[in-house]
């Protein structure tokens, strides 16, 4: 059965989260956390982890543009994760800016504290205002 987006950009979070873990630990290859992670190939996905990770500095200094008195690398794996895929999509792809917001926070909802959702809030909304 295919996966819907929202189901898709959960999947993404969950190896960009991986591989953040383990990329300096034990190398490993994000195909392989991939393939570990999805039972059906999907371009979607691999766009955004493929995107993410190949655009991963450019993208870090978009949220540390836009964040007051922190620093992406103060957030949490997960909720980092969701705030690249978030900048990702808005800067490299034409979804909506609203659809990308609104997923961002939802998964932040389901997978952070409220603090790392307002900071993944605040920067999509300043990163649009200044867009």
């Amino acid at each position: 059965m295919a996966k819907t987006r929202s189901e898709l950009r959960e999947k993404c979070m969950i190896i960009l989260y991986q591989w953040d873990l383990y990329k300096n630990q034990n190398p490993v290859s994000i195909d392989e956390i991939i393939k570990d992670n999805v039972e059906i190939d999907n371009d979607f996905l691999r766009d955004i982890v493929y995107g993410v990770v190949t655009h991963q500095v450019e993208i870090d200094e978009i949220a540390n543009k836009y964040m007051t008195d922190w620093t992406i690398d103060r957030i949490d794996k997960t909720g980092k994760a969701i705030l690249r895929i978030a900048i990702f999509e808005l800067e490299y792809t034409d979804t909506p800016d609203i659809v990308v917001i609104n997923e961002a926070v939802e998964l932040a909802k389901k997978y952070s504290d409220d603090s790392v959702r307002k900071i993944i809030n605040a920067v999509l909304d300043k990163y649009i205002r200044g867009k």
